[in-house]
């Protein structure tokens, strides 16, 4: 690929990248062998965490980067030993970048804050120009601080950067991009590109968004959500088997959401049945998959504190162009196996009792990946769960997680199946 410069400014490459286009991606369940992932690799964006900010960026703790990458290259280490294609976002980031299009699309998308003001976006725009597509990423995941901006004095921010405190971000950082199965999922051969509730993660989507459109991998991806539509988070949506989808509301999916996602999928042919699951608005169930995660074809792991009282709305595609029909509530449990006819699911707690199964669910002990049926990766530390789950028959690969769980996300949250058999 040959560079671009104009007036000595980097401005993207006039090749196309070296990738087979059409690469084929599909997902319809929970627990097929897995071919393909994407994941983040913590990075530089970790290290902007503070006592000041871990608050608003959603982070319960500020964890010690160098040992998080330790545990995430581990956790990447054992996808590959059992042949998974592990994908790393950043790196499809910085490919895209090269394309003149999506380099524009996201330095906009940057600039366009309205808290920038006229004088700093000027200023903000001539440095991005001259990063290579390596280093422009580096910014879009990691932030821009006040203090990189080198300003020279006859150049200064205006009364903008003037009065940003020194520790502020121009560009705010991304760490929670860490939990990949947040902004995009895939349903069938089609991609949903989320739309994140919490404004410290919008901007997460724009990245994920532009991969999947602008990356030749990618090419003649199909897509069933977009950003922009009713919020809707990866987390809150189970493919409980061909054709059957889970989706939890609560915190961060809303109803309205779940009913957009219920129409997109329906009108795409992708599923027959969805079951709207209302979950308590807390931190430590912010999403579905906090609570409950399939680890075989007929099996979850569940968080015992609320399986007997979890419910479900089944919904079903309208007939000759009406609206979608929406039954119930029922026990989850009972919806989920009719849904898909099956006797009953068998249930695996967290923990032995109430008190470690409060403990464990809140370090992620339900949030597990599934390699394959009767195969998941769990944290290490869940020592009662994972018991659990070796007793029941379900092959347990532990991996460490005390710094990587301090964004309250497991091996689920961290990955975003691209392909499972």
């Amino acid at each position: 690929m040959n560079a671009i410069f104009t007036h000595g400014c980097f401005t993207g490459y006039r090749q196309t990248l070296p990738y087979a286009a059409g690469v084929s991606h599909h997902v319809d369940s929970e627990v097929g062998r897995l071919g393909t992932v994407l994941l983040h690799r913590p990075g530089p964006e970790l290290a902007r965490l503070t006592p000041r900010n871990n608050d608003s960026l959603l982070f319960d703790a500020i964890p010690w980067v160098g040992r998080a990458q330790e545990e995430h290259d581990a956790f990447a280490g054992v996808l590959r030993e059992r042949g998974v294609e592990v994908l790393y976002l950043t790196d499809l980031l910085t490919e895209v970048l090269a394309v003149a299009d999506a380099r524009a699309e996201l330095t906009e998308q940057v600039l366009d804050s309205p808290r920038l003001g006229d004088t700093l976006r000027g200023r903000v725009a001539a440095h991005l120009t001259y990063l290579d597509p390596a280093a422009l990423a580096g910014v879009l995941v990691a932030g821009l601080a006040h203090e990189e901006l080198r300003l020279r004095r006859d150049r200064r921010g205006g009364l903008v950067y003037t009065l940003m405190d020194r520790h502020d971000f121009i560009v705010d950082p991304l760490p929670n991009l860490l939990f990949t199965r947040d902004s995009s999922l895939w349903i069938g051969d089609r991609v949903g590109v989320t739309s994140l509730a919490m404004p410290a993660r919008r901007r997460e989507t724009t990245l994920t968004d532009a991969i999947y459109r602008h990356h030749p991998r990618f090419a003649g991806t199909e897509f069933v959500y977009r950003p922009g539509l009713e919020h809707l988070e990866g987390g809150d949506v189970l493919l409980l088997a061909p054709g059957v989808l889970a989706v939890g509301v609560g915190e961060r999916t809303t109803p309205a959401g779940a009913e957009r996602l219920a129409r997109q999928v329906f009108a795409a042919g992708l599923a027959h049945t969805i079951l709207v699951v209302p979950i308590a608005q807390e931190r430590a169930t912010m999403h579905l998959d906090t609570i409950c995660t399939m680890v075989d074809v007929d099996t979850v792991l569940m968080y015992p504190n609320v399986a007997s009282t979890l419910s479900a709305y089944t919904v079903i595609a309208g007939t000759d162009g009406d609206d979608p029909r929406v039954d119930g509530p029922a026990p989850f449990l009972r919806a989920a196996a009719d849904a898909m006819d099956l006797d009953q699911l068998r249930v695996i707690d967290t923990g032995l009792d109430p008190v470690t199964a409060e403990r464990e669910q809140w370090d992620d002990g339900n949030n597990t990946l599934a390699l394959a049926p009767r195969l998941c990766v769990g944290y290490e530390r869940n020592v009662e769960t994972n018991a659990q789950l070796e007793r029941a028959g379900i092959e347990l690969i532990p991996i460490a997680g005390s710094e990587l769980g301090s964004g309250r996300g497991g091996p689920r949250c961290m990955s975003c199946p691209l392909l499972r058999e």
